[in-house]
């Protein structure tokens, strides 16, 4: 048995927000590769939930650009689904307004339960993220 110990120092620090890794290189957006990166990093790390992030890790998207997609549907827990329907629920997203609807293509009606409000707000977040530009202020701050 060797007891030989490493003389070996960590010399870099993680930094807060990670830059954006080697994963999203080829993305144009540096904003959404940041988002990408951080939020992997909090999700391996168990800080954030994989179902409340504001970007998407597959399609490497923010949220609200890709959750009309069937793989964002989960019946299991009732993202995207109407439970009394039995089918995947149709998303409208108004980037100018803000405005996020989940409605049924069969009962009309936006489905009850947390997923679908938990799948709003993060959309929401989402189009606030991808909006969000430090460079520009309100006009009463720019005066």
């Amino acid at each position: 048995m060797s007891t030989q110990r490493s003389t070996q120092t960590i010399t870099a620090v993680p930094a807060l927000v990670p830059a954006a890794d080697e994963r999203y290189a080829d993305l144009a957006d540096r904003r959404l590769a940041t988002a990408l990166s951080t939020e992997d990093a909090a999700e391996e790390a168990g800080s954030l939930d994989p179902l409340e992030r504001s970007t998407c890790y597959t399609h490497r998207r923010w949220l609200h650009h890709c959750v009309s997609s069937p793989l964002h549907v989960i019946v299991v827990t009732g993202h995207r689904w109407c439970r009394r329907c039995s089918c995947a629920v149709n998303v409208s997203i108004d980037q100018l307004t803000g405005d996020v609807a989940l409605t049924c293509p069969r009962c009309h009606e936006m489905p009850r339960g947390a997923a679908n409000r938990q799948l709003v707000r993060c959309c929401r977040a989402s189009l606030a993220a991808a909006h969000d530009d430090p460079a520009v202020r309100p006009l009463r701050e720019a005066a």
